[in-house]
Order: C-alpha cells, then structure tokens, then sequence
C-alpha cells in the first residue's frame, strides 16, 4: 500500500524544475532533421536564437521557432520574467511513435517506409 505519499508529494514538488518551457509532441519530422537546428540555437541567448531560427532554411526551423516563442511566452506570464534575459539552456528532441508505411517493389515485395515523429522540449534559463 502507498505511504508517506504526501510527503513524498511534497518532495516532488519542491524537486521540480521551475524553469520555463514549452514542448511540442508528435511533429511529423523526423528527430534527426531536428537536432541538426536545435545544435545550432543551444546555449544562445533568446534573440540570438530566433534571428537564427528565422534565417535558418531548414523544415526544422519553423517549428522549432513555434516552441521557443512559446517557451519565451510562458517565462513572461507565468514567471514575470524579462525577455531579455533569457537563454536556451536546454533543448534536445526526442523520438515519437513511428507511422509504418509499405512502398509495392517488383515480384511482390514490399519495402517498409518509416515516417518518423519527433517530441521537441526546449527550456530556458536567466543569465545569472
């Protein structure tokens, strides 16, 4: 039987990370294409990384300049902090659940085409 679980409650909450974030989940990219971007804009400072994001040409970059502007929105109204002072201190993607397709070969084989998803979290920080 559970115990102790409002104290355990309590220690989940007091443990969680309070830095903002936004995550965007099963985009239809796949998440290799993905962190090809995301290495460019880690570690940058917010503008930095959106002026990267704007002038980047890769399919990517659009959506991945959704999530940051969404992260950027809830640092400003859940947190109340400045715009400013933000950076990209953590963003990584994650694999999403495949679509399995079939492609019709010659002498009646099938090849399998694997459309892939992505999960993508980007967090932020202030510059200390």
């Amino acid at each position: 039987m559970a115990t102790r679980t409002k104290q355990k409650a309590l220690e989940r909450k007091n443990s969680k990370d309070t830095r903002p974030k936004a995550i965007a989940r099963y985009i239809r990219i796949s998440p290799d294409k993905v962190r090809i971007v995301l290495n460019i804009i880690r570690g940058r400072s917010l503008n930095d990384a959106v002026a990267v994001l704007e002038n980047t040409p890769k399919a990517a970059s659009e959506v991945l300049l959704k999530v940051v502007n969404s992260a950027a929105a809830n640092a400003e109204n859940n947190l109340n902090m400045s715009r400013n002072d933000l950076y990209v201190a953590e963003c990584f993607a994650d694999q999403g659940p495949i679509l399995k397709r079939i492609m019709p070969r010659a002498k009646g084989r099938a090849y399998r085409i694997n459309k892939r998803t992505s999960h993508i979290t980007v967090i932020l920080d202030a510059v200390k």
